[in-house]
């Protein structure tokens, strides 16, 4: 336990510099560095979705980074019991457990508990899936509205991907949604027994990272990547299929367009979901420090009582 925490975690946008914080902070404080982002827990997407690097992974534990299948739906619900056992893990082996990601509803169910949804049977998520693939997302919309008015009152008529969620919810249960959601399992760490990071680099800066590290990817091998995905004709809506960048260079490959078309679309669509990320954070991270990516290290340790340090604010 580092200075009377559990664990650290460390949440920001995507390309705001996490997985290097947290690769100097597991070797300068002997921890383990497990992942928090719904699309990095996938083995077959190491570029397009930025996982740490080979070096990275060697230089510090990495746990729940490339675990999963791109066939598999994972789910938080999926990614709560895992985080549950290397937390023990990690703690067990003297390590303290270092959680960084952009996936808020993670951090989210790590510090407040999990909503109660019971798993959906392949069955009938298969026959919801393909019932939905064809069908414009406010025309689902519409017919969850139809069926289950509370969910659909929360949801934009534009969110196919929770609002095929909760069809499929419905289509098992018979109840709504958002009656899960109010019934929460335990949570799996205090707030106050850990120390919440925020990264917040500046808006113009983080667009900049967001727009070059996709030309590297490009660079690296993600069209590749993608078109090993593609040909194993997945269903579409499976999380792995929408990873940010994935559907744009698809279509690239399919020549529904140009790959410079695909590339700025792909850098848009990631810009906004930085955007969202930082919303996200703001409305619902309350009690989380947020921090300039170039004073992080310095503003951790100095709340660990390491170093002097600048103070530290919510936003």
């Amino acid at each position: 336990m580092a200075h009377g925490f559990q664990a650290i975690l460390i949440a920001g946008p995507t390309a705001s510099g996490k997985s290097a914080l947290a690769v100097n902070l597991a070797r300068r404080l002997g921890g383990a560095v497990i992942n928090a982002d719904s699309m990095q827990v996938y083995r077959n997407l190491r570029i397009i979705t930025a996982r740490p690097s080979p070096d990275e992974e060697k230089a510090a534990p990495h746990r729940l980074f490339g675990h999963v299948d791109a066939a598999e739906a994972y789910s938080v619900g999926k990614w709560s019991r895992a985080a549950a056992l290397e937390l023990g893990a990690q703690t067990a082996a003297g390590r303290i457990p270092i959680v960084t990601g952009g996936t808020g509803l993670y951090f989210k169910a790590l510090l407040e508990g999990l909503s109660e949804i019971p798993e959906v049977p392949e069955e009938v998520r298969a026959a919801v899936r393909a019932a939905t693939t064809d069908v414009p997302a406010d025309q689902l919309h519409a017919e969850l509205a139809h069926r289950d008015p509370d969910t659909a009152a929360t949801l934009r008529p534009s969110d196919r991907q929770r609002i095929v969620r909760a069809l499929e919810v419905f289509q098992a249960t018979g109840r709504p949604l958002v009656r899960f959601q109010g019934e929460r399992q335990g949570r799996l760490l205090a707030p106050e027994a850990c120390l919440r990071v925020f990264l917040a680099p500046d808006r113009d800066e983080l667009y900049r990272r967001i727009d070059a590290r996709f030309d590297a990817m490009v660079s690296l091998g993600a069209l590749e990547e993608v078109k090993a995905l593609a040909a194993r004709e997945l269903d579409p809506a499976l999380p792995a299929m929408r990873a940010h960048g994935a559907p744009w260079l698809i279509k690239a490959l399919r020549d529904e367009m140009t790959l410079p078309e695909a590339i700025e679309r792909a850098k848009a669509d990631t810009r906004h979901y930085a955007k969202r990320q930082f919303t996200w954070f703001r409305h619902q991270g309350e009690g989380w420090l947020w921090v300039d990516p170039a004073e992080a290290e310095r503003a951790v340790l100095a709340s660990l009582s390491f170093v002097e340090g600048p103070p530290v604010t919510s936003p």
